[in-house]
Order: structure tokens, then sequence, then C-alpha cells
């Protein structure tokens, strides 16, 4: 498939920011062949870019995709004063839940959402303890079906089953790996990776931490990891280990520059120079933060690889990154909009390494893949340059929306969906979530 779009403004979301206008682009197969002023070149379909603003798509650096049904969920909860009375009484009943029906659903519903808002790659992170053999091919299904980008794990755990647990979520990762691994040497292109995942320290004893580095060791991928999100997973470290969270994951060999870490609100200084001295990556989550009432994370200009994400809230990035600039002023940080435009793109980068850097991200440039965003935006001021992320985050909006291109294939053209009956996809899952949360109302 061959595509030009003709006369467009290209807004690079990378610094130093360009902004140049009347441009045309070419995409054959998945990648951009030619940019210029009135391209000679024949396509299979022409879009008429005039008037409109061209970005490289947005990344969702951390997303929970068993979290798609859980909107406006109806269940009876006991009161949640802690953190961890509202992952028991709310999270961990959801993903209990979870079958294969339900996880498909909450894949396809994830994905449509994170595509409306130009969110072209999603670093997914799951878990459905009552559904675990299998579940991540089910997560890749939903997401090859609408045409995303994404990665995505198993969240290892001992929380339910004890050691039991441990091994099947591990399994399970190390098997989609190999699922990939497979599909790789038939083609070269795929839509999905693979990820190690593990939920979060306090719920990973040393034999499972011994498990997450064979399996790392034996797929080749990184890590993803929740870490001190809240105070407990610190303080427990310290009471069981005798270690801070960062030195006991290192003490494993855990860390690298393919690792994904995410939250880190109680992390200490030493942590974080270890961190950026393994080269990871570290994802930032406003949304979630706040309405999980844990605190504001205060080391973000100390993090050399952030990224951002919404654990689970969506997957609109303009929302995100609104929410992430405005929290942190409100907190008396000094970081601008260039700084957090800076960050969301930098996601583009980890998808990259998930992948294997078997292609490059985030620009709008001849050899890069063609994962891009058209907008509709209006400016009511000059788009230039020197103000364009203010742009970005004042501005412009997931309504901007217009046009998505994932690997060189329309999926969303003119705010419809192409090659997909969405509004079936989206009745069938409000049916879905019904039984979903009838059956997470029961369990206790």
């Amino acid at each position: 498939m061959s595509i030009l779009i003709r006369n467009v403004r290209l807004f690079e979301t990378k610094p130093p920011y360009t902004v140049t206008e009347g441009q045309d682009v070419y995409i054959e197969k998945s990648e951009i062949k030619k940019i210029g002023v009135n391209l000679d070149v024949k396509a299979e379909c022409i879009i008429d870019g005039s008037g409109k603003t061209l970005i490289p798509g947005n990344v969702c650096a951390h997303h929970h995709y068993y979290s798609g049904l859980s909107r406006g969920m109806l269940i009876d909860s006991n009161p949640q004063r802690d953190f961890i009375e509202v992952l028991r009484e709310w999270w961990w009943r959801l993903d209990r839940a979870l079958d294969e029906e339900s996880t498909y659903y909450s894949s396809l519903i994830c994905s449509l959402d994170a595509i409306k808002a130009g969110t072209t790659s999603v670093v997914d992170h799951h878990a459905s303890p009552s559904f675990i053999d299998g579940s991540l091919s089910v997560i890749a299904k939903g997401m090859r079906e609408v045409g995303i980008r994404g990665v995505t794990c198993y969240e290892v755990t001992d929380r339910n089953r004890g050691m039991d647990e441990i091994r099947d979520g591990v399994r399970e990762n190390i098997r989609f790996a190999k699922e990939v691994d497979e599909e790789l040497k038939e083609k070269k292109d795929v839509l999905v990776e693979a990820m190690i995942g593990a939920h979060a320290p306090f719920t990973i004893p040393d034999e499972g931490m011994v498990m997450l580095k064979g399996a790392e060791e034996e797929t080749g991928r990184g890590i993803h990891i929740h870490i001190a999100e809240d105070k407990y997973d610190q303080v427990y470290s310290h009471h069981r280990y005798a270690k801070d969270i960062v030195e006991r994951l290192d003490d494993f060999d855990l860390l690298n520059e393919r690792s994904l870490l995410v939250h880190g609100l109680y992390l200490y200084d030493s942590e974080i120079e270890l961190l950026n001295e393994r080269k990871c990556f570290f994802a930032h989550n406003p949304r979630s933060n706040m309405n999980n009432h844990v605190g504001y994370n205060r080391h973000l200009r100390d993090i050399d690889k952030l990224v951002l994400g919404t654990d689970g809230c969506g997957g609109n990035m303009f929302e995100e990154i609104k929410i992430a600039f405005f929290k942190h002023k409100d907190d008396g940080g000094a970081m601008w909009p260039a700084d957090f435009l800076k960050i969301l793109n930098r996601g583009n980068a980890l998808v990259e390494s998930a992948f294997s850097s078997r292609f490059k991200l985030g620009r709008i440039k001849e050899g890069y893949k063609a994962d891009l965003v058209l907008l509709d935006y209006d400016a009511p001021t000059p788009l230039v340059k020197k103000n364009a992320a203010t742009h970005f985050v004042w501005g412009i909006s997931s309504n901007s929306v217009d046009t998505v291109i994932i690997n060189g294939k329309t999926v969303l053209k003119d705010k419809k969906f192409c090659d997909i009956d969405a509004d079936e996809i989206y009745a069938k899952s409000r049916e879905c979530a019904k039984r979903l949360w009838k059956k997470a109302d029961r369990i206790k």
C-alpha cells in the first residue's frame, strides 16, 4: 500500500520541534519514503493535508489493557483507606474476574480508544490470574485486529497462589516471547512485541526474581515492573530484604537499557542514580497517581530516560501530557511544555528498544516507520518552532485527531475506523462488561 499526504504542515515532536509548511509525505509499505514539495510520485491513496498538521504518533509507555472494561464498574466494595485496599477492593478483584472473552474485548476497546486519541503505540502490562496461559496472545490478537503497535507482558506476582502463580506468569511471558520469535521467522515486520512483566517487588520473592532473570536471558527481552508506587513497597523491601528496591532488583541483574520501571514515587536519590547508570526507562503516570492518592514524583528532572504512561487510565496521551504539565506546575516544578513533549516523544525510543531496534520511530523522516497522526488543528496564533510545544500542551487535543496511520496502514480516516466495525465492538464490549462486573462483585 502506498499513501501520499499532500500539502501538509509537519510538526516534529522530538527536539528541536521543527514546523515546516506545505510538505508532501510519501509512504510505501510501512515506511516514510520521500518528503518534499510537490512530489512527483504515484500513490494508491492520496490524502489532502491542506490546513492540517502531521505529527509522529503518540506513545503510551505504560498501560493496563485489563482495565478496558472497568470504566464505571458497578461492584460493592469496602472502604479504601490506603493504596493496598484500593488494589484489593478494586483492581485485584477485576483482574481475577477476567477470562478469555473479557481479556479480548479489553484489548479491542483499549486499542480503539488509543487510536481515536492519536496514540499509535501502547506498552501494556497485563494481569488475569484466572486466565494466564495464552492471555498475552489474546491481548496481541486484539491489538493486531485494530491495527495498533503494541508491546505486552504478563504481570508476575505471588499475591493469589504463591509460587505456583509466579511460575505460571513467568511461563506465559516466555511462551509469548517465543511466539513472537516464531512470527519473526516468517516475516520481518511484526506489530506486537514482548517484554517480561512483573507486578511489584513486594509480591515477588527472591525465587521469583531469579526466575524473572532467567526469563530475560531466555527471551532477550527486558523487564517491565512497578516500583515504589506507594511507600508500602519501599517499607516492605527494607523490612523483608533490608535493601532499597532498586538495589534489590540490581542484585538480580534485572536492570539494563531495555528495562522499564514504573511509578517510583518513593525512591531515594541513590536509586535514581543507579537506574540512570543502568540506562533504564522510567514511566511517569500522573493521572493514576492522583487517582490512587499515592503522592507525586519529585524526581522527574533527575531521571534520564523518563517516559509518559497512563497506568490504565485510557490511552489518551494528549490528556496525559496536559495533566502531567499542570500537576508539575501546581507542585512548584520548573519543567515546561517542551520538557514534557520531549518525555512523551521518548516513548518511541522505548518501543524501538522493545522491538530490538529493528526500525526507527518518532520522527517524520525518510526511513522511519509510518506511525503518523494527521490533526485538524486550527491554530488561533502562529504555530512555529519556538512555540510548537506550547501549542501541543495548551491547544492540540484528541479532538483534533483526524487520520491515523500505523505501520503504513490507515486505521482511522476522517475520524472513522477503517476495516473494522467499531460500533459492533463497543456494543459487544458493553455486554461483556456486565458479565465481568458480576463476576468481580462475587470476589471478596
